[in-house]
């Protein structure tokens, strides 16, 4: 928003000099990205009359002027300018006077001097020797009603400031010199000099129909009919000047009438030409085929969800955004009908960011634009189109649908301390609530104090209690509230021993050798098909690229990526994990549970092995990682617990070498090498091993419990079977546990054989037996009767032969 000081002080005029105004409205929030002088300093410059000019005898280029500047005696000054005439009215710098120079150090002082043999009392100056705009190719002509004599920067209104002013979007109410006005006035107590708006008197009995289709869209549409306008009449001075220096083009009066109150009240008018109207007006949504051609002159194609203004013949207008070329009103245009409307911000909202283009109307629109002064917009253009173009105005006709409901919102005195900081007194906010123009009503109860403010029609940013806390701190000054460090209270919470945190799950396995990965949770929709078997998984309405538009269930496809990268980079050995959050369906799940209804966010642990086991070295063979290596890392993992694996057909996995994982009887995740296909499709060479887990059991650790730790030596027996190929080794182990046998610590195989000596179908295996009794050194008969136990246990309910 940029506008002149000196505009804006004719609202509010604070005791306070231009640097401190713009400091004091940065402060407030309204940020002043720049405040720069309308003209640069320049001294002893006024308005002088050409009264006669004659032909420089030695210079065919310059003439000899008689200039009246206002003084005792005529001026004799030499000038080259092409369109110096007698009779007009242009700057003179007289003799002493300080133009710009160089730089602001550096001015340039005017002195007598002799050009070509003719003395010069002066000089007639341009607007660029003023500093005023670049255009040197002739003489300022100033108008006809310049006071000869008088100061030109008095004339110009020179001693003036240009305002851009950076607005946040909620703050929309500040997008006209009325906004700013107000903002002004409540900050410094200065008095608000709103300008009395003169109602007009009809006075003829025309008027134009208006409908309204759209009421959830256009909720008020306001006009009036215009004749017997003199569109051709200049736009005054006074009104170009501030246009101008806001920024404004001059167009033609009726158009400059409308920016103006545009600018003035935050109010956007249009001006249709009465005779190019084909039947009444109504604001409807646009139609699929239908095409309008702007005042820009593009032809955009519309749509349903495009409000547009039209009339019998189609749309003449996007309505909020840019009028029609068919029903503007130029120069010839006799009879019009001014229009101000209130349209929904939804509803115009990225409309204009659709056809590549923005207007001021759109801008102040889609933001919230005052819908209670329709009427004062159209009074205002009415009265200033009447008395620069003249005519004859008819009745205000005023249609309303639908308008917006300003809910009450509620501020808690003890929230807007406990927010601030700094407890302001009740006083303190009413009068505060006050000079901004907000209703509200106090309540006491108890020790409860709060305010309840109705919003004006103008405050479309204040909807819940933070923005009147906002609006407490703007006027009640930032630079009072003290700076104080955030404090709190810090207490050391017990680590619960049940507990098996994440950060500890990420160090073992880095000390494991692995790197840790974090990858999107949006991934590609094939991975979802090929690695997890879900053909609709939750898709993204705003995917960051094509090939990631679904969120994803599980890791492996991620880790798979990520050793691509690394192969494609010549890595022949990769360790990697990642610990994240897979999403699923699951319409058990409800807001109470996670932040979005129906998706089931599980956090899971992931890891990838590839390559040699070991870095290649003189002293060991090399050997490529399989499915045993990666299920050791995952037993050290979660040591000392104890996993179960069990065989499982996994989309990702290899059939015949994957493994579902369980943790005290519970599925937990899988283990296995990928499947050749999908080696074959991803372009990966060799053996790849991936697991996946779920976290949350993974955590939930069983009470430490003491044991003694025997000091007496161990007895290490071995025991060799013969087993059928069909039974599991896992089968095997968990029973001769369960017998719970009171010296026998630990069992393990360490042996399986097939071969020479097996029968087809059978295998050997060899069990190592650890045996200790913490009170006592074991006796060769107490080992003996343990290990006939575990062999009468083997042998009668797994069929076992025992091997010498």
């Amino acid at each position: 928003m940029q506008f002149s000081e000196n505009w804006l002080r004719t609202w509010a005029d604070p005791k306070l000099s231009t640097s401190k105004l713009a400091e004091l409205l940065t402060m407030s929030g309204l940020e002043v990205e720049h405040c720069v002088p309308v003209a640069p300093a320049f001294s002893g410059v006024v308005v002088a009359e050409v009264l006669s000019l004659e032909r420089h005898p030695n210079a065919q280029k310059l003439n000899v002027c008689e200039v009246d500047a206002g003084g005792a005696t005529r001026l004799r000054i030499v000038c080259g300018a092409p369109n110096v005439v007698a009779g007009m009215k242009v700057p003179c710098a007289r003799v002493g006077a300080r133009l710009p120079g160089p730089t602001s150090e550096s001015p340039l002082e005017i002195r007598s001097a002799s050009l070509r043999g003719v003395d010069s009392q002066g000089m007639l100056c341009s607007a660029r020797e003023l500093g005023l705009s670049e255009d040197g190719g002739g003489l300022l002509e100033l108008p006809a009603d310049a006071p000869v004599g008088g100061d030109i920067r008095e004339f110009l209104a020179l001693d003036d400031h240009l305002f851009t002013v950076k607005l946040t979007p909620n703050r929309a109410d500040c997008l006209s010199i009325l906004g700013i006005a107000r903002e002004v006035s409540a900050l410094t107590g200065a008095a608000l000099n709103v300008a009395r708006i003169k109602k007009t008197q009809a006075s003829i009995v025309d008027k134009f129909p208006v409908s309204i289709s759209a009421p959830q869209a256009c909720g008020r549409f306001t006009g009036r009919v215009i004749q017997g306008v003199r569109a051709d009449a200049p736009t005054p001075a006074w009104m170009k000047q501030r246009l101008e220096r806001a920024g404004q083009r001059s167009i033609s009066a009726l158009v400059d009438v409308t920016n103006y109150v545009m600018l003035e009240l935050g109010r956007p008018l249009h001006v249709y030409d009465v005779d190019k109207l084909r039947g009444g007006i109504d604001v409807r949504f646009g139609a699929k085929g239908e095409n309008l051609k702007l005042l820009n002159e593009q032809t955009v194609p519309l749509d349903e969800d495009v409000l547009v203004i039209a009339d019998e013949g189609g749309p003449i207008g996007l309505a909020g955004i840019m009028g029609g070329d068919r029903t503007k009103a130029d120069l010839a245009t006799r009879n019009v009908f001014l229009e101000a409307a209130f349209f929904f911000p939804d509803a115009i909202a990225g409309r204009a960011r659709r056809y590549n283009f923005s207007s001021d109307a759109s801008h102040r629109f889609e933001r919230g634009v005052d819908f209670d002064n329709n009427l004062d917009g159209i009074e205002r253009a009415t009265e200033l189109i009447l008395s620069i173009c003249g005519g004859t105005a008819g009745p205000v006709v005023d249609s309303i649908a639908r308008l917006p409901v300003r809910k009450p919102v509620r501020m808690r005195r003890a929230r807007a301390e406990k927010i601030l900081g700094v407890a302001v007194s009740a006083e303190e906010i009413a009068a505060i609530f006050t000079r901004l123009g907000l209703n509200f009503a106090r309540e006491v109860s108890g020790r409860s104090d709060s305010f309840v403010v109705t919003p004006p029609a103008f405050r479309f940013d204040i909807e819940i209690e933070e923005d009147l806390i906002e609006e407490v701190a703007r006027v009640y000054g930032y630079e009072r509230i003290p700076v104080r460090p955030p404090t709190g209270r810090l207490k050391m919470l017990k680590q619960p021993e049940r507990l098996f945190p994440t950060h500890e799950l990420r160090n073992r396995w880095a000390a494991a050798g692995y790197q840790e990965v974090v990858n999107y949770s949006f991934v590609d929709s094939a991975w979802e098909a090929d690695l997890a078997g879900n053909p609709v998984p939750i898709r993204l309405l705003n995917p960051i690229a094509g090939n990631l538009d679904v969120m994803r269930t599980g890791l492996m496809g991620g880790l798979i990526a990520n050793v691509r990268y690394n192969l494609n980079r010549k890595l022949d050995r990769i360790r990697i994990f990642e610990i994240g959050r897979a999403f699923l369906r699951d319409s058990s799940v409800t807001d109470a549970d996670l932040s979005v209804a129906g998706i089931h966010q599980p956090l899971r642990c992931a890891a990838a092995a590839y390559g040699l086991v070991e870095d290649e070295q003189w002293g060991m063979a090399k050997r490529m990682c399989d499915f045993f290596d990666l299920k050791g890392d995952l037993e050290a993992l979660l040591a000392p617990r104890t996993l179960k694996f069990e065989s499982c057909v996994h989309p990702a996995l290899h059939p015949g070498r994957s493994a579902s994982v369980e943790l005290d009887g519970r599925q937990i995740g899988w283990i296995g090498e990928l499947h050749p296909k999908w080696l074959r499709k991803y372009d990966i060479e060799g053996t790849l091993v991936l697991c996946e887990l779920d976290c949350e059991p993974i955590q939930s650790l069983a009470l430490p419990h003491y044991a003694v730790v025997s000091k007496f030596p161990p007895a290490r027996r071995d025991i060799s079977v013969t087993l059928e190929e069909s039974i599991k080794v896992q089968t095997v182990i968990e029973r001769l546990v369960a017998a719970a046998i009171p010296i026998v610590d630990t069992i393990s195989v360490f042996d399986v054989y097939r071969g020479k000596g097996i029968e087809n179908g059978k295998k050997g295996l060899a069990f190592r037996v650890l045996l200790k009794d913490t009170q006592k050194t074991l006796t060769d008969g107490e080992v003996e009767a343990a290990l006939d136990n575990l062999r009468d246990i083997l042998v009668r309910e797994f069929g076992a032969s025992l091997r010498q």
